[in-house]
């Protein structure tokens, strides 16, 4: 297995049919790989891993998992073949961005991000069945949804730091991102992406850095410490879409699997943080012990785990978890 750069390609699916009904054609997938598939006797690929990343990632977040996946990693000799698929509304796969329909975009549900990364399995690579599924954030939305409506289409699943519904606090950030959006006379404007819209950007995504890290993490930062943290990432925020942001954003409002759990087969581990601002275990994490058969948790304690390169204790669940699957 290399451990070298994500080389990203691209595929386009014909034809794309929206869970309300609207049709896109000629529709667009950015995607990368690593690892090498591994056979059945009728040629169907046994070992596919897919990871579903996060609300500001796309594909090549797969390079975030190096240490776990990487050649020197602790999952090195597992044998598992990793697809990684930039989302439904992301840049350079279909959005309204790329797609120029700005907001004339079809409105697409966490559902249809599923069966966008369905339809290119089964096309590109003649997957109708994965081993596994990792996501994280916006990606455990996917994951939870891919499980309630597609049970029997997976033998493992793995959630971090994400959720089964939004609601409470996410629901209420969720609305506020809308109406700041929403607020600029330039939404609807066909004509250009006016300085107006890209300003927009900076309080929005200022917004969604304030739930970035868990509770500790902010509390121990200085002020200094704090600001260079956010102007970084509200710098490389300025380069995203305001219409790709709006339409994620109104898939996060809509989206809610409490009712389907019972549905999941797989054998599930969440991973979640104990003071973690966005995700509770108390709301998001321990509600799902009734409702999910064969699942296990493993809370962080709220230690600056994410400044630290000791992963061990989670390397150590990890592979507990996932040991029975080795090939």
């Amino acid at each position: 297995m290399e451990n070298s750069k994500l080389n990203n390609e691209k595929y386009i699916i014909e034809e794309f049919k929206f869970d309300y009904g609207r049709v896109l054609n000629n529709v667009q997938v950015e995607y990368t790989t690593r690892g090498t598939p591994k056979y059945d006797e009728e040629g169907n690929i046994i070992n596919a891993f897919i990871f579903c990343h996060r609300f500001n990632g796309d594909c090549s977040s797969l390079d975030d998992l190096d240490h776990l996946i990487g050649t020197d990693s602790v999952l090195s000799d597992y044998d598992f073949f990793y697809i990684t698929i930039t989302s439904l509304g992301f840049p350079e796969s279909c959005s309204p961005s790329t797609s120029n329909l700005k907001y004339d975009f079809p409105q697409y549900s966490i559902k249809d991000c599923v069966n966008f990364k369905r339809k290119f399995l089964s096309e590109k690579f003649n997957i109708t069945k994965v081993l596994g599924i990792l996501g994280v954030g916006f990606g455990g939305y996917e994951a939870y949804t891919w499980a309630c409506e597609y049970p029997n289409e997976m033998e493992f699943l793995i959630v971090g730091y994400s959720s089964f519904k939004t609601n409470g606090y996410r629901y209420i950030i969720s609305k506020v991102i809308d109406a700041m959006i929403l607020s600029s006379d330039d939404y609807y404007n066909d004509d250009v992406y006016s300085q107006n819209l890209s300003e927009i950007m900076v309080p929005i995504n200022r917004l969604i850095y304030s739930q970035l890290f868990s509770k500790k993490i902010f509390q121990n930062l200085t002020l200094r410490e704090i600001d260079g943290f956010m102007d970084e990432f509200v710098d490389e925020a300025l380069f995203k879409d305001v219409y790709d942001l709006k339409f994620r954003n109104d898939a996060i409002l809509n989206y809610n699997v409490e009712d389907k759990l019972t549905n999941i087969k797989a054998k599930t581990l969440i991973v979640s943080v104990s003071d973690d601002i966005y995700y509770s275990p108390e709301f998001d994490t321990y509600p799902l012990k009734d409702k999910i058969e064969n699942i296990t948790f493993f809370i962080f304690d709220g230690k600056d785990f994410t400044f630290s390169d000791d992963y061990s204790l989670f390397f150590k669940v990890f592979l507990e978890f996932l040991e029975e699957f080795k090939l």
